[in-house]
């Protein structure tokens, strides 16, 4: 452990730890920052007033105070402290570069969110889910059968779709075919986040991670389907000890039948050609997949200006609808959340914690324990700039070191709710029952897939390693 003899045990797991956080995937001078705080006053500080606010994200339900909140005044104090240091220093323009790169990162994320969330509320308004809870319900399936039903479609839909998206769509589906059993949804919820990061692992366009791999020329594109067995491994082990916790019987029948209101197959459709275009817009035209979903949303202002139209002509008041409405219903806790994580990880990431942990997980630890660490610190938060830092580092090591890491990356932040998009934006859309404490009371369960996918795959692709 070179460069960390000497130091507090305790000290050592927040710094390991720390350096685990964010939803973005390019934090700026996490590698070299301009200056070195991670012994200094500063970065201790920091450091304490992070896990002050984490620890308010973690009673969020017990104290009533929403998310947003902590982090987002963690956030500013961080910054300040840093903008304080770095003007001392006569370094304001290097923190100003770093700033700014960090709110582009963030404006990718919130347009995209924005977007998925706008089409999620607008198949609500449309009845759409309400219409699949009708269908599902009719085919007589108990809950532990539509447990099984909604994790495999979240397994398949994660590589197609992205995980994060797939937890918008998966968890309306929960809550709509589980209304009034709340021991169902949230069961439902996690086996959503599990399969969803665990689907997003064998594809590029699965998980940011993953993407992020891909796009580094680390793993050709066929070479993600090495992870299939293992990420179903790791969705399969949790997924068997929840389901003798799913309540047994079956839904009870809605006392009206839901239709789908006019125009809601369309949407349904539109909403798939906007996921389209994003992945056009990244794979065929390298540009950010956020103006993809951007181009998207104008599909749906067209359509929706198309039925507005065609509802006064027919005195139809059902047929229109106006997606400015939807999108004031945005989970704005969610995405203030996601602000308030980027911007404090950024801070972090400029004071110098993740290049000194990334030193010397490859440095000292040799890359299979590096590599399966980085999924165990993942399971507080989220991979996706430890994944930053193993590219920059760019060790040497084999495709199936590479594949590990993209395993590990992927279903490590399934341990705890924050610990991966698809789960933080879960706790928006389903608040009063996916919380943090209802996830983490099966973390040994996913503890256990976690452990059983790794060894699937150093097993499975051993001539690999």
């Amino acid at each position: 452990m070179k460069g960390f003899a000497g130091r507090p045990w305790w000290l050592l797991t927040l710094l390991i730890v720390l350096s685990a956080i964010a939803p973005s995937p390019l934090l700026a001078m996490e590698a070299n920052p301009r200056i070195d705080l991670t012994q200094h006053p500063v970065g201790y500080l920091s450091l304490l007033i992070f896990f002050i606010a984490y620890g308010f994200v973690a009673v969020e339900k017990a104290i009533q105070l929403r998310k947003s909140k902590p982090v987002m005044l963690a956030a500013g104090l961080i910054w300040a402290l840093l903008g304080f240091e770095y003007a001392m220093h006569g370094e304001s323009e290097a923190l100003e570069a770093a700033a700014k790169h960090v709110i582009m990162d963030y404006g990718e994320l919130m347009l995209f969110l924005v977007v998925a969330i706008t089409y999620v509320n607008t198949m609500q308004e449309r009845r759409v889910f309400d219409a699949l809870r009708t269908t599902l319900v009719s085919l007589g399936l108990s809950y532990r059968q539509l447990f099984w039903l909604v994790g495999g479609l979240s397994f398949v839909f994660g590589p197609i779709i992205d995980n994060l998206t797939t937890a918008l769509v998966m968890g309306a589906v929960v809550v709509a075919v589980g209304v009034g059993n709340y021991k169902f949804i949230v069961l439902g919820c996690i086996a959503i986040v599990i399969a969803a990061n665990a689907g997003g692992v064998f594809s590029p366009f699965g998980d940011i991670t993953s993407l992020m791999v891909w796009q580094k020329g680390k793993l050709h594109f066929y070479e993600f389907f090495y992870l299939v067995i293992p990420a179903a491994v790791n969705f399969l082990v949790p997924a068997i000890f929840m389901h003798f916790a799913v309540p047994k019987g079956s839904p009870e029948p809605g006392s009206e039948i839901r239709h789908l209101k006019p125009g809601g197959i369309v949407v349904v459709c539109l909403f798939l050609a906007t996921l389209a275009t994003a992945v056009i817009f990244r794979s065929w035209f390298q540009l950010p997949p956020a103006l993809g979903m951007m181009l998207g949303l104008g599909y749906l202002q067209m359509y929706s200006y198309l039925l507005q139209r065609l509802g006064k002509r027919r005195a139809d008041q059902n047929l229109a609808f106006d997606y400015f409405h939807e999108m004031r219903r945005l989970e704005w806790d969610t995405l203030l959340f996601f602000f308030g994580i980027i911007f404090a990880v950024g801070g972090l990431g400029v004071i110098g914690y993740l290049a000194k942990l990334s030193n010397w997980l490859y440095g000292d630890l040799g890359p299979t324990f590096a590599n399966i660490a980085i999924g165990v610190l993942g399971s507080a938060f989220d991979n996706i700039p430890l994944m930053f830092a193993v590219l920059t580092m760019d060790p040497q090591m084999s495709s199936g070191q590479w594949m590990l890491v993209t395993l590990s990356t992927g279903v490590g932040g399934s341990l705890v709710s924050i610990g991966s998009a698809a789960g933080v934006v879960l706790m928006g859309l389903v608040r009063n029952h996916y919380t943090f404490m209802n996830h983490l009371r099966w973390a040994w369960a996913i503890a256990l897939g976690y452990v059983a996918s790794i060894f699937t795959h150093l097993w499975l692709n051993a001539s690999l390693m």
